[in-house]
């Protein structure tokens, strides 16, 4: 005898409508509802309640991402604050590097065009770096990294790649102090070029210009001419450009006239220059320190070319 109760003992299957006819009756019930809620506005205020109510959930399951991101935009600020702080520093970097490199391109120019001119020589040569100028505006001086060592010696010529610059007054072991063509106790003798005249150039004093005082009143000298170095006196190397004349003055009751040159050489604007030997000095110096009783005396005592 079965001792189930009438509830216990249901079917497994029970009997009734089958499953097709329910979800019959749920498509019909949603298509209305939705044919309801397009044509009326009856769900309305409840999709909104409803809505409403769920706001708080929606906004809390949203927190996490919300979180998230600006967690991101916090570290991505940062990383760009560094990363742009690196780029400015790397900027700096790179542009002190440019203009050391453009600063060394223009020094390997002035040494090619020094190496160029001096191939057109045919004495002896040597590369010298500029040390360091005078402050002195009466005094226009340079002194080079060459001394008596490489065979520098007093009077010796100096030149650039465009003209001559001066020439050597005094030297040591080590280095040497060389007068600039603009210096008024310089003088050089030139030779005008187109004519072949010869004459003294001196310094001015200026750092711009030289004087050429002593042309004759009907010397066949114009604006423009080229002076070149002349030979007289041993020191420069011949036909090496000075300058060019740029004006002329002369008084009519004065038997001579005056000109004004600018150099061709750029003084004070490059960091090398040239030494020339002079044809007339030997080609191997003695030291500094040799006895006085070498064999043939040093020109380089001699004074300086032109009126002091």
């Amino acid at each position: 005898m079965s001792t189930l109760t009438a509830s216990a003992r249901r079917p497994l299957f029970p009997r009734g409508p089958g499953l097709g006819l329910k979800a019959l009756v749920l498509c019909l019930f949603a298509l209305g509802a939705i044919f309801i809620d397009t044509r009326t506005q009856v769900r309305a205020p409840v999709r909104d309640g409803l809505t409403w109510l769920v706001q708080p959930v929606l906004w809390v399951a949203g927190l996490p991402s919300r979180v998230a991101g600006t967690a991101e935009h916090l570290q991505t600020r940062e990383s760009l604050v560094e990363e742009n702080a690196v780029l400015r520093e790397n900027q700096l970097l790179l542009e002190s590097r440019l203009l050391r490199i453009e600063a060394l391109e223009m020094e390997n120019h002035r040494l090619r065009e020094l190496l160029a001119s001096s191939s057109q020589l045919e004495e002896r040569v040597l590369i010298a770096e500029i040390l360091s100028a005078s402050q002195d505006p009466y005094r226009q001086q340079i002194v080079l990294n060459k001394g008596a060592r490489e065979g520098v010696y007093k009077g010796q010529a100096l030149v650039d790649a465009q003209g001559v610059l001066g020439q050597v007054i005094s030297v040591t072991p080590a280095t040497a102090t060389a007068l600039l063509l603009t210096d008024p106790n310089h003088g050089i003798p030139v030779e005008i070029n187109r004519t072949g005249l010869q004459t003294i150039a001196l310094g001015r004093g200026d750092g711009q210009s030289l004087s050429l005082p002593y042309l004759p009143g009907t010397a066949d000298v114009k604006v423009g001419d080229l002076l070149v170095s002349s030979p007289l006196g041993g020191r420069f190397p011949a036909g090496y450009p000075v300058g060019q004349i740029t004006e002329l003055k002369h008084d009519a009751d004065e038997h001579f006239m005056e000109a004004l040159a600018v150099p061709a050489a750029r003084l004070n604007r490059g960091r090398q220059a040239l030494l020339v030997w002079s044809e007339s000095f030997p080609v191997e110096q003695p030291p500094a320190e040799a006895p006085e009783s070498a064999s043939a005396p040093a020109p380089a005592e001699a004074p300086l070319a032109g009126p002091q």
